[in-house]
């Protein structure tokens, strides 16, 4: 069974470790930034069963809501890319929840932090 808070801890840890990402708490909810920008919600539930991340995306958005339990954000934010995908045994492995973290990401951070994220390391 797949521990979703171990999967919550790593997105944040992934999503921190973007060039200029930090993270913030508006509304008491757990989310990652770049230039003042949200790219990944956390939530505020510590409840296994109600753990998920809500992105934005473009390319993956149709992938992303053919995850079981994954819907377009509430707030109205869904009508601009923003995905809620739970944490549950049906989610994808961590490596395309990160690819989705990343494409939400370059959707939002300035040109000069992209270039510095696509620089051979």
């Amino acid at each position: 069974m797949r521990d979703s808070r171990a999967t919550r801890r790593s997105i944040l840890r992934f999503a921190l470790a973007l060039p200029g990402a930090y993270e913030d708490h508006p509304w008491g909810e757990s989310v990652a930034k770049v230039n003042k920008k949200v790219f990944v919600f956390l939530g505020v539930s510590q409840d296994p069963s109600n753990v998920a991340m809500s992105v934005k995306l473009d390319e993956s958005v149709d992938q992303a809501l053919s995850v079981p339990g994954a819907a377009p954000t509430g707030y109205g934010l869904g009508r601009a890319g923003w995905v809620t995908v739970p944490f549950r045994e049906t989610t994808p492995p961590i490596g395309v929840l990160k690819d989705w973290v990343e494409e939400s990401y370059r959707r939002v951070a300035p040109k000069a932090l992209i270039a510095e994220l696509d620089r051979p390391g």
